[in-house]
């Protein structure tokens, strides 16, 4: 009986955290770019930054990996910690909405679910419809999960031993918080566990009283996911996964002294237990937010003072474009070429940046790069925007030419960035399937980079000096970088048939090399502009 019970509780885990993703998968392509614009949001002010870590919580259905993203956008200098407080107290509100969903007795929806769902997911030719399908289907297969855990778990009504143990965590709270919140460190899923909780009280296996202190237990072991995330990451990413430890544990202990009160008056908001234990999942973290707000600054200059040092932060947005200065053309112009070379210390950096991830194989360097080329294209946008908005006012000639060069500047600028993300992602394969690069492919590589750093390095000086004679130099490197490629591919050809080097780290290695000759291709693209060749 027991292997038949882990059998049911382990299928129907694994269909709730499938549905759990597939649901949030559908939700997040339905909603496509204003996932991104949620996130900018996040410069607004505390209140917004709960906000939007409640609306992003419930689009990818888990205040893990909200955290996480919130860890890693910290980490990358995206996020400063006011702004990771607010969205980690906005997710712990939003991972409440699965618990308040599962807790209706909906099981005879999940059929019906899955089947609108995979119609919709599999026949339909508007692609909005297939991802609504999508998140139906993921809708349907979480509750049965739901359900299949529930039937699961109905022979353990039968044990005696189980029911004891159960009944002391109304005795023993903090048993009960120890419980929960190394269950929920193991399947690192806050949702999943308070889906089990509810799944044992469906059963009359649970009291409310039981499962509260698993409830405060789930909460405090959510941390572990961000607590990972953040090992080996910038001081603000410790800071952000900090915080969430900290204002976790300290809304658990103070639940925990007024358990009982809390319990009597979370029994009245309704009938049945699963009902109960959702709202006062809901209660304690909209409860545990309110009360932190009033404190947010000495909280955040708390977490400060247990890690001190200094944290950057990247602007996801424009910085210097302002839509008052439209109606001046020369200083939006000013405003737009300060943008565009900020862009281009990015993609220069991300340049940079693939070739020591791609060498070290650092994969927490390739998450900050590709969050970087989000940055970029971002960017790329929001400029763009402003110079077509700027080319409807009345421009001179010269002006007007200035506006379409760097309009084409940006393009090249994304693209740079695509080559080195496109570099930083080999890794993966090169990691993956342990691919040996000799020292000899890997000092060419670093020669090949090093030529075009110099020519990005060049030209970025040309752009913003307006010299000729530095755009004119960056078209002549462009053909030393060709030749380069050219004869650097002809030697690695020869170290394969020397068998000093293997053909699947060849394909890698001559990849590479290709990327680092477009990206001098678009150099000179810049140049050419700066030459008013365009």
């Amino acid at each position: 009986m027991t292997a038949q019970i882990l059998m049911g509780l382990a299928g129907g885990l694994g269909l709730f955290l499938f549905g759990m993703q597939i649901m949030a998968s559908g939700m997040q392509k339905a909603a496509g770019d204003k996932l991104r614009k949620i996130l900018e949001v996040l410069t607004a002010n505390r209140y917004m930054a709960v906000v939007t870590g409640f609306v992003v919580t419930i689009l990818v259905q888990s205040s893990s990996t909200t955290t996480v993203m919130i860890v890693g956008f910290a980490n990358a200098g995206l996020m400063n910690l006011t702004q990771a407080v607010g969205t980690i107290m906005g997710a712990n509100i939003g991972t409440t909405v699965t618990a308040q969903a599962i807790s209706f007795n909906l099981e005879f929806i999940a059929l019906p679910a899955i089947g609108l769902g995979a119609v919709l997911n599999f026949f339909s030719k508007r692609r909005l419809k297939r991802y609504i399908g999508q998140a139906i289907l993921g809708f349907g297969l979480l509750f049965l999960g739901m359900t299949t855990m529930s039937s699961a778990l109905s022979p353990l009504r039968e044990s005696p031993y189980f029911l004891n143990l159960i009944s002391s965590f109304a005795q023993n709270p903090l048993l009960g918080i120890m419980v929960g919140a190394l269950f929920t460190a193991a399947i690192q899923s806050s949702s999943a566990a308070t889906g089990i909780i509810i799944a044992l009280s469906l059963q009359d296996l649970l009291t409310f009283q039981s499962a509260m202190s698993l409830i405060l237990g789930t909460n405090i072991g959510t941390c572990i996911t961000a607590l990972l995330a953040s090992m080996g990451s910038s001081l603000s990413g410790k800071r952000a996964a900090l915080a969430h430890i900290t204002f976790n544990l300290m809304g658990s202990l103070f639940f925990l002294l007024i358990i009982n009160p809390f319990s009597s008056l979370m029994m009245l908001t309704a009938n049945t237990v699963p009902r109960q234990i959702a709202n006062a999942h809901t209660v304690f973290n909209i409860t545990n937010t309110l009360l932190m707000l009033p404190f947010f600054n000495p909280f955040v200059k708390l977490i400060t003072k247990i890690l001190p040092g200094e944290e950057g932060a990247i602007s996801i947005g424009p910085k210097f474009l302002d839509q008052r200065m439209l109606k001046t053309p020369a200083v939006a112009i000013g405003s737009a070429q300060k943008e565009v070379l900020r862009m281009a210390a990015l993609a220069r950096e991300m340049v940079e940046g693939s070739m020591q991830a791609f060498i070290k194989e650092d994969h927490k360097l390739m998450t900050h790069l590709t969050q970087t080329e989000d940055i970029l294209d971002s960017l790329e946008k929001e400029i763009t925007t402003y110079l077509s908005q700027l080319s409807v006012h009345s421009l001179t000639l010269e002006q007007s030419n200035t506006v379409t060069g760097y309009m084409h500047v940006l393009n090249d600028l994304e693209r740079i960035g695509d080559h080195a993300e496109t570099v930083s992602n080999m890794t993966d394969i090169k990691s993956g399937d342990r691919l040996p690069f000799s020292e000899a492919a890997l000092d060419d590589l670093r020669d090949m980079h090093r030529t075009v750093d110099k020519m990005l390095e060049k030209v970025i000086w040309a752009f913003e000096h307006n010299d000729l004679k530095a755009a004119r130099e960056v078209i002549e490197e462009d053909d030393v970088v060709d030749n380069m490629e050219k004869r650097l591919r002809k030697k690695h050809i020869e170290r394969i048939n020397r068998k000093s080097c293997i053909p699947a780290s060849g394909v890698i290695y001559l990849d590479v090399l290709s990327n680092f000759e477009r990206i001098a291709d678009h150099a000179t693209n810049i140049a050419q502009v700066v030459l008013g060749e365009f």
